[in-house]
């Protein structure tokens, strides 16, 4: 996740006693769990370099100890927990909408063309199915779009809806916006894009990243 809400009454309410670099990396901490979606590292040593706060491990071990459960799997956040299983929870729900949402208009075409007196009925073969055309994000040019429809075109590789929900979910994941993801992917000449595909060779653009926090 590379965004999510940030109730300033209610973490105000359970920070008030925290020192100035106890809240400091605790607003970090939180960061860095929303952005990758997993437990914290257990060893303190790892986290702090992370936040990039190497001199200050015993305020993080503060925070740690107070907002954090140290488990087999590391450091983990109840409350921030439940808002990463809310949002893939309607990642989820956006692609089910998205096959259910192709299904019905292929359905609607099926019906809609049917043989006349002079026409023969359309074998098997003839059949065509035309993927619904997803509308190109507002923040992605038109020539980067259109290259990379290409791309999708020359593969045969339709752009429906249930493609790119699930090619959204992987952005999201990887951190990165949207126009940079699809204009590598156009210098990559990818189709489609997983974030396991940037662990050899990472995107060099800085992601932007949630100024934001949570308990």
């Amino acid at each position: 996740m590379h965004y999510y809400q940030f109730n300033i009454g209610d973490y105000d309410s359970h920070t008030k006693h925290l020192d100035l670099f106890e809240d400091l990396a605790y607003r970090r901490l939180l960061d860095l769990y929303y952005l990758h979606e997993r437990p914290l590292n257990a060893s303190l040593a790892s986290v702090a370099r992370q936040i990039n706060m190497r001199e200050y491990e015993e305020k993080i071990k503060i925070v740690l100890e107070e907002f954090f459960e140290l488990t087999p799997d590391g450091w983990i956040n109840a409350r921030a927990d439940r808002e990463i299983n809310h949002f893939r929870s309607k990642i989820e729900q956006a692609s089910r909408a998205g096959k259910a949402s192709a299904e019905r208009r292929f359905n609607a075409r099926s019906t809609d063309v049917q043989p006349n007196n002079n026409q023969e009925p359309i074998t098997n073969n003839q059949k065509k199915t035309v993927a619904p055309k997803v509308a190109r994000p507002e923040s992605v040019s038109v020539q980067v779009w259109e290259d990379w429809l290409s791309i999708r075109r020359a593969k045969k590789l339709p752009l429906t809806d249930t493609a790119w929900t699930q090619i959204l979910a992987e952005i999201d994941k990887s951190g990165h916006t949207v126009d940079v993801v699809i204009k590598e992917c156009c210098l990559r000449g990818w189709a489609a894009f997983k974030v396991a595909w940037l662990k050899e060779n990472p995107i060099s653009a800085t992601p932007a990243q949630a100024f934001a926090g949570d308990i």
